[in-house]
């Protein structure tokens, strides 16, 4: 991210409370700043905005903000959380990119949630995936034999008699080759260019192209639709199936089965002349409140759902072949330096996947029939991985490196209040200092601990690192589902009492995101 200096803003020394800025009024007839931006993009956006706008923040001392986020980088070997496959944390990416996107907010001055424009509609609709058609981004489909799929890359290749699980890369810009000159570098030609910046979220990207394959196949096969109409159903499909996934695996796993029930509460309908009676899913919301159009809180986007960032594991096996390559070497880094360029050691985004580097999902997601362990994900909780402590400039351009200090100082920046003081609002009893654990670097920043700070710290010590806690894992619930149930073209409004078939879903009618892989991978 750019740095721009002449916007900087001076510090006072002090630290004092401010209040949030409201969205709704106007000053003197003319729109709030940034109402009025016009996105690059011709997809119905939505602003970010606030979720707790009438709540006080505190304006931390930057070196306070930096000590705390060493504190947060203990190196060592971080626990792990055996409840969640590492796999998840590279879904709650993808699910990330596909409803936020701000490329204009800075670490280096203050910036207004409510100027700030949300570059992806805030909706669970794919639009990282199917960007904005076939008919304005031709190059990302394959309209041959009558059916609109998705373009794939070339094959990685298969070692003979090894299982590598290697399958295509994402489609590129550049071929592998360019006569005797092998191609290191490619730009993705995908919806969404930050499903590239590593290679799992890359290889799940192209995953999810496969899945969209596979349903324009069935619905072929299935249904009389031809053309247009045979693309649309398949994206309905698509998109209700992965919609399920994030209501009913991912969120279930990450703020817990009850948070959702209490969100998502079934009623019960009667209908017609024979009292027939229909229980249907009626979501609940006590802090979530879009006046008009959905939006994108920053206490969701900024601080709570950042909790993925806690997930990441220092190093990864992506499969049998490449683990048994490796030896003594061990799991790849997730981050590395990038010049001189070596492709085998790292998982380093923004380039062509390397030969036998398909992964093998079975080490990152529980796959029935599998008698493989999958890596579990890093526990919910305040100690990041080594790597994050020093992000590589592809990710980072500008300082700070570190993970835990950028997140910080956007909290800063975006005026975000305590997590003390949302827990307060919620009517939820706060830890207190002592349990905080920061008293030692700075009084006032465990009076009023940084809501990021706070929503792991909880994690950690009310669920053991498993699941969010109460603060954390109720804005991330009521968000996402508020997401789907101001979206009418969702499943929950469309067809609430739907669920996903056979052959999509297991013969039981259960599906998941190894039940989506699954059916993306057939043959």
């Amino acid at each position: 991210m750019a740095t721009r200096d002449a916007d900087d803003v001076e510090r006072p020394d002090t630290i004092f409370p401010s209040i949030t800025t409201p969205t709704e009024p106007t000053h003197h007839a003319r729109p709030l700043r940034g109402v009025d931006v016009l996105p690059s993009s011709s997809h119905t956006s939505g602003p970010f905005g606030r979720m707790f706008r009438h709540l006080p923040v505190f304006e931390h001392q930057p070196q306070a903000l930096t000590a705390l986020a060493a504190r947060m980088n203990p190196g060592g070997r971080p626990a792990e959380n055996p409840d969640i496959p590492s796999g998840y944390t590279y879904l709650g990416q993808f699910i990330d990119h596909d409803i936020t996107f701000d490329p204009v907010s800075s670490l280096q001055r203050q910036n207004d949630p409510d100027a700030l424009h949300n570059f992806r509609t805030p909706r669970f609709d794919l639009d990282s995936l199917y960007g904005r058609g076939p008919a304005d981004q031709p190059y990302l489909y394959d309209d041959s034999g009558g059916l609109t799929r998705f373009k794939l890359g070339e094959d990685v290749g298969v070692v003979p008699d090894e299982p590598s699980g290697a399958g295509p890369d994402l489609p590129r810009n550049e071929p592998r080759r360019r006569g005797e000159e092998e191609v290191f570098f490619g730009r993705a030609l995908i919806g969404d260019p930050r499903n590239d910046e590593n290679t799992l979220v890359s290889q799940l990207h192209c995953t999810m192209l496969r899945f969209h394959n596979q349903v324009a196949e069935l619905v072929a096969a299935t249904t009389p639709l031809t053309g247009d109409n045979a693309f649309k159903e398949t994206q309905r499909l698509v998109r209700w199936h992965y919609q399920w996934v994030v209501v009913h695996d991912f969120l279930r796993r990450i703020v817990g089965q009850a948070v959702v029930d209490d969100v998502l509460r079934p009623e019960t309908l009667v209908v017609g002349t024979r009292g027939e009676q229909v229980t249907v899913p009626r979501p609940h919301f006590r802090f979530y409140e879009p006046r008009q159009h959905a939006f994108i809180p920053v206490e969701f986007s900024v601080a709570a759902y950042r909790f993925g960032h806690s997930m990441i594991r220092g190093r990864y096996d992506i499969n049998q072949f490449v683990k048994r390559a490796r030896g003594d070497q061990g799991p790849i880094p997730v981050f590395g330096p990038e010049l001189p360029p070596d492709e085998l050691s790292n998982l380093n985004g923004f380039r062509r996947l390397p030969p036998q580097w398909g992964v093998e999902w079975d080490l990152l997601f529980d796959m029935p029939g599998s008698e493989v362990e999958a890596q579990p994900s890093l526990a919910i909780d305040t100690s990041l991985a080594g790597p994050l402590a020093s992000l590589p400039a592809s990710v980072a351009a500008d300082p700070p490196h570190s993970l835990a200090e950028r997140n910080l100082q956007r909290g800063l920046r975006l005026g975000l209040p305590a997590g003390t003081t949302v827990a307060r609002a919620m009517g939820i009893t706060p830890l207190t200092a002592s349990e905080l654990g920061i008293d030692d670097l700075d009084a006032e920043l465990a009076m009023h601990p940084p809501l990021w700070f706070y929503v792991l710290k909880e994690a950690e010590l009310l669920e053991d690192g498993r699941a969010l806690g109460p603060v954390g894992g109720r804005i991330v619930a009521e968000v996402l589902l508020g997401l789907l149930a101001h979206d009418p073209l969702s499943y929950l409004n469309v067809e609430p009492a739907w669920r996903p078939q056979p052959p999509l879903a297991r013969d039981d009618g259960s599906f998941d995101m190894p039940q989506l892989i699954r059916f993306a991978q057939q043959p």
